[in-house]
């Protein structure tokens, strides 16, 4: 009996290798290679659950820079190196540039807006966004103020704890989010605006959860997973607190809305709106409204106050690296006046330091999913229509070809010889091609004025000095997030 059951089992596990290849084959193409997988769970049993990008790398090693893995049932081929997802972004461009619509976003903006979007939807966002954010000073003079303008609430909010210890993450997302807001709202909010506060930390939450294993298994098994109770559930409930907040900025700003004068990206997507209202294939309407001021909301706040978070803690691991930073900003700026874009290029150490921080932090290790909208060659392999991509820039930050130290951190990365701050092509914490960041100008600039104004008025240290700073991730899965920790800003 023994015998029987062990010969059907041994029979069971060549059916499944014989039906695997044929899924592989049956097509005629050329696949790219990959780790055997299984019916239905695909890869996922011997994925780090943790850390996927871990498990990538180690095949990668195996199969090359390019491979099949699955996801559960969805097929995905993962690229891995600078030079691999060059040339797909960059040099393929136009055939690499498919969004995969990612069930757990996909769930919280109902498939519209312009983050997930393909095709001609995308197309008609993009563009309208990117021409409306720069007409309203998005890495510009007009955004240039704004920044400076909300440092000085930053500033003041932090002084009131009289060098206190205190969680700095409240206080980043109040001050990042505010610049958003401006853009999209015309406005900002109070720091003491318990509202406000509340949908920061929904903000907060949605990208905590999808660097989950849970998170993650929703985005592979939506169906199951929405039947199922979890931190995703009460997420989704979280969100429509946000979509009802945005949707009530929307009711206001028709109420005295002037065609003549926008003030904001929602005045501006409410007149083209208008015009267009006759046009039935027009993608501006109301729901692609709701949907691209959430993309806008969530990623506008917590992506750059989280760098700004991980960026402070690595200053006080590296106290000498914060000082030398400071004597470069008494000595370009001084402590009296603003900081402005145009003194960066006279900060060299300071811009290095910055572009080491998101290196090294490697937000985003797995970048946003593309997707196969049609059968591509790259490489003498086919990637097949509805084709999970995954542009690894996990593997481009820490490329042993570009990076001197890549598992260390080192501003050295981004200094020549004499000091002077210098460029490396594989820096892409904001992806490439045209589906990168569209916030991304934006992004620098806060990042840059925000520290150097922080910088220029405190010291940061914390209760239990250099050696109780633990820099490794707290998760690390779809977004690496820093661990919390508290920060002592002395005066100086």
């Amino acid at each position: 009996m023994e015998i029987s059951n062990t010969l059907l089992l041994a029979g069971l596990v060549l059916l499944l290798v014989l039906v695997l290849r044929w899924r592989r084959n049956a097509s005629g193409v050329r696949l790219p290679p990959g780790p055997f997988a299984l019916p239905l769970v695909g890869n996922l049993p011997w994925m780090n659950k943790h850390k996927p990008f871990q498990s990538f790398m180690k095949w990668s090693r195996e199969y090359g820079p390019v491979l099949t893995v699955y996801m559960g049932p969805q097929r995905a081929v993962v690229l891995v190196g600078y030079d691999t997802v060059k040339e797909t972004l960059v040099d393929q461009a136009d055939d690499f540039m498919g969004r995969f619509q990612l069930p757990l976003i996909q769930r919280i903006v109902r498939g519209y807006g312009l983050a997930i979007s393909n095709g001609e939807r995308w197309k008609q966002l993009r563009r309208f966004t990117l021409t409306t954010l720069r007409d309203f000073g998005m890495g510009r003079k007009r955004m240039e103020a704004w920044i400076q303008e909300e440092s000085k609430h930053l500033l003041d909010s932090m002084s009131e704890n009289k060098a206190a210890p205190f969680d700095p993450m409240v206080f980043l997302s109040r001050a990042v989010s505010n610049v958003i807001c401006a853009l999209v709202f015309g406005q900002r909010f109070s720091y003491d605006n318990h509202h406000f506060l509340d949908l920061l930390q929904i903000i907060s939450e949605v990208l905590r959860v999808g660097s989950t294993p849970s998170g993650q298994l929703y985005n592979i098994f939506p169906r199951l997973m929405e039947m199922l109770p979890g931190g995703h559930q009460t997420t989704f409930k979280n969100t429509e607190r946000l979509r009802s907040f945005i949707m009530e900025r929307i009711e206001e700003h028709k109420e005295n809305l002037n065609p003549e004068d926008p003030r904001d990206f929602i005045d501006c997507f409410l007149i083209r709106l208008n015009k267009e209202k006759d046009n039935s294939n027009t993608e501006f309407h109301y729901d692609n409204l709701v949907g691209t001021c959430l993309n806008l909301f969530l990623a506008g706040t917590e992506t750059t106050s989280t760098t700004i978070r991980y960026a402070l803690m690595l200053l006080i691991k590296y106290p000498h690296i914060q000082e030398h930073m400071q004597k470069e900003i008494d000595t370009v700026i001084g402590q009296e006046r603003s900081p402005l874009m145009e003194d960066r290029k006279s900060l060299p150490f300071i811009d290095a330091v910055l572009h080491e921080v998101q290196r090294y932090m490697d937000l985003v290790p797995l970048g946003v999913p593309h997707y196969a909208t049609h059968n591509i060659s790259f490489r003498g392999y086919t990637i097949s229509k509805d084709t999970v991509i995954i542009p690894m820039l996990h593997s481009v930050l820490r490329d042993e070809n570009h990076w001197q130290k890549p598992w260390s951190f080192n501003p050295e990365h981004f200094l020549d010889k004499n000091g002077n701050f210098k460029k490396d092509p594989a820096f892409l914490p904001f992806s490439a091609g045209k589906r990168s960041c569209v916030g991304e100008s934006l992004a620098r600039m806060e990042f840059f004025l925000f520290m150097v104004s922080l910088l220029q008025h405190f010291t940061f240290t914390c209760p239990g000095g250099p050696e109780s700073i633990d820099a490794s991730p707290a998760v690390s899965s779809f977004a690496k997030l820093p661990r919390r920790y508290e920060l002592i800003a002395t005066p100086r």
